[in-house]
């Protein structure tokens, strides 16, 4: 029976297991049942911008609402009282948080109040909000107080970051600044412990921890472990125990979790990709799941002189119910291309039968040959009817995906980006290049952004960095470019360091070879013209922190990662050696980026893990940023 309880708990993913914790949380927290036929008991959510980072993601408007929501305000909006209504609050421990609390228990906005905090709360401020509910007389309507231990998002059901609120906090740039203090890292560093212990509590699992040694992903593993033994050394308030441990995602045996820092491979993040989800990441405003697009409604018909219309902005949200989306957003661009104009295709051929049927309906006349197709077609009507909420959905899934997949092939063809993408694959897997690199910076097309990206690829792959003078070449041609040189400024820093400390990553030696033009999309009615733009065929090859995993998985012995750091939070005596203590394989995995992480390297990941049957991995990391957000903080790091 314990078996069964494993294996089926096994297969809750993190996205499940939060929003499980979520829903509890907003049922009073009492475990919520999915098919009570009572009425839920309505009430209002009060969350910061930190709560709604996490429920957005996760519960839809719809869902908040059948668990009896019918408001939800931000904690430091003006909000009227709504005295017989319980109110849910979602929020940070931080100073005002608890302030502005305390002044809802004193002007009595609600008539009870269920504190959630998102992280742990220290005991002065419980003292805090335990004072205001005794000046307020508002004692017996704080309801409960609660640590949820949510601080992360969880985007994909085995991806997760840990923030999107001052995510500056934790991101590249603050953790490789010069000038940073020893308490300003101490803080960075907390700040991300926080967040990954909160993850394991909602696991429900106690990680085995390997890390890099000499870097901020070392700082990382020791505070970690250091949280995590602590608390499961205190037998009575431990949150690692009973039903939690019982209900784990892992089975029988324990995750391994694999800290990496962003150092080790500076390259992958300023890719330019092929695959659906990091081309709408790269290219869109995309976050937290959400796609906002500008849609710009032309000046047609407009009178000579008018001023151009405003451009209309639409949001969409691309989530695991989205089928399409969970099918394709790892296949390359012109592939998701293809399926969209064949979702197009079998929609209109349905919708075409619909019709056909009404009108067979609306004959007159008595013939007999008239009443008996009625009664055939009856029956084919009701079918069609009853399936049109579920047409009628496939039709909005349809329009959302040829508006992003235009959106994106737009930039694609404007910038020529599957060009840039085939040499850097090139540059990447050491190949020749069809055209040298100072032609492709001279050339007049192509933006800065991309030209630098381009470069800076080189510069980190190169075995030997180019000569002075041809560094000179180079950034006189990248200044004529309209380039900033800033990010190359700082990388030429980082690799003369790494340097001291190791040789460059290598990204493998396979290619991708440019397959000519697509053509099946080819054809006039489709409504992706996709000339001019590459079918590249992805070749399957390991990026650095998915070999990184592998090793470490599998208990490869690698040089890349013999003399990775081993914790066991679980060990009474926390004496750390290299030497791992368990000799098998693991079957779930978590791997962390420290300094941020992007959709390439989540995708590299769930491509490896598809050949390991019965292997899971989760991909998480301090932010996830694109290639842009990324280049402006090395151009900060490179200011002089």
């Amino acid at each position: 029976m314990v078996g069964a309880k494993m294996a089926a708990a096994s297969a809750a993913s993190i996205r499940e297991r939060q929003t499980v914790a979520l829903k509890r949380m907003l049922n009073f927290n009492v475990p919520h049942i999915k098919n009570s036929t009572g009425e839920p008991v309505w009430k209002v959510l009060i969350y910061d911008r930190f709560g709604q980072d996490i429920i957005s993601p996760l519960l839809s408007v719809k869902e908040l609402r059948d668990m009896g929501i019918t408001l939800h305000l931000l904690l430091h909006s003006d909000r009227d009282p709504i005295p017989d209504v319980p109110a849910v609050y979602f929020v940070m421990p931080t100073e005002e948080n608890i302030d502005r609390m305390c002044q809802d228990l004193r002007n009595q906005l609600y008539e009870s109040y269920y504190l959630n905090f998102i992280s742990a709360i220290s005991r002065s401020k419980l003292e805090d909000i335990a004072n205001a509910a005794l000046a307020a007389s508002a004692v017996t309507q704080v309801a409960k107080v609660f640590d949820q231990y949510l601080n992360f998002i969880t985007l994909e059901d085995d991806m997760f970051v840990l923030c999107n609120q001052n995510k500056e906090l934790v991101s590249y740039r603050a953790i490789n600044r010069p000038d940073i203090t020893d308490t300003e890292m101490e803080t960075v560093m907390d700040t991300i412990v926080d967040s990954l212990f909160c993850f394991f509590v909602t696991l429900g699992a106690v990680p085995i921890i390997r890390c890099s040694r000499g870097t901020a992903a070392e700082m990382v593993a020791v505070k970690l472990d250091k949280k995590l033994r602590e608390n499961l050394r205190d037998a009575r308030n431990s949150l690692f125990t009973g039903d939690t441990l019982g209900a784990g995602q892992f089975s029988f045996q324990r995750p391994l979790l694999v800290l990496v820092d962003r150092n080790i491979d500076l390259a992958t993040p300023l890719h330019h990709t092929w695959t659906y989800q990091a081309l709408v990441h790269d290219v869109l405003d995309f976050h937290l799941n959400r796609v906002n697009l500008e849609e710009s409604s032309g000046v047609e018909n407009s009178p000579a002189g008018a001023r151009p219309k405003r451009k209309n902005k639409k949001s969409y949200d691309l989530t695991p119910v989205d089928k399409f989306w969970q099918k394709h957003k790892g296949s390359p661009f012109p592939e998701v291309a293809e399926s969209v104009q064949q979702e197009l295709e079998s929609y209109r051929a349905q919708e075409d039968e619909v019709k056909r049927l009404k009108s067979i309906m609306g004959l007159e006349g008595e013939d007999e040959g008239a009443i008996s197709m009625l009664s055939d077609n009856t029956a084919k009507l009701t079918s069609a009817v009853s399936s049109l909420p579920e047409l009628l959905e496939k039709k909005r899934l349809i329009d959302l995906h040829t508006n992003v997949a235009t959106a994106v092939l737009e930039h694609i063809k404007a910038r020529k980006l599957d060009v840039y993408f085939e040499y850097e694959e090139k540059i990447m897997s050491k190949t020749t290049l069809d055209k040298s690199l100072l032609d492709i910076i001279s050339d007049p097309d192509g933006t800065p952004e991309d030209k630098m990206r381009l470069f800076l690829i080189y510069y980190i792959s190169a075995q030997q960095a180019p000569s002075e003078a041809d560094l000179e070449q180079y950034k006189k041609a990248l200044t004529d470019a309209g380039c900033n040189l800033n990010p190359l400024q700082y990388i030429k820093q980082w690799k003369a360091f790494a340097k001291m400390a190791s040789a460059p990553t290598s990204y493998g030696n396979t290619t991708t070879k440019p397959m000519g033009l697509l053509s099946r999309v080819m054809n006039t009615g489709s409504q992706f013209v996709m000339e001019g733009v590459k079918n590249l065929v992805l070749k399957q090859q390991n990026l650095p922190v998915t070999r990184i995993l592998d090793n470490l998985m599998e208990m490869k012995s690698n040089p890349e990662t013999d003399d990775y750091r081993y914790f066991d939070p679980k060990m009474l005596r926390g004496n750390d050696s290299s030497v791992p203590r368990n000799k098998n394989p693991f079957q779930e995995a978590i791997v962390f980026v420290v300094g941020g992480g992007n959709y390439i390297e989540y995708q590299n990941l769930i491509d490896y893990i598809k050949g390991k049957q019965g292997k899971h991995i989760l991909y998480g990391c301090s932010e996830l940023f694109n290639a842009t957000q990324f280049i402006k903080q090395l151009s900060q790091l490179g200011q002089k």
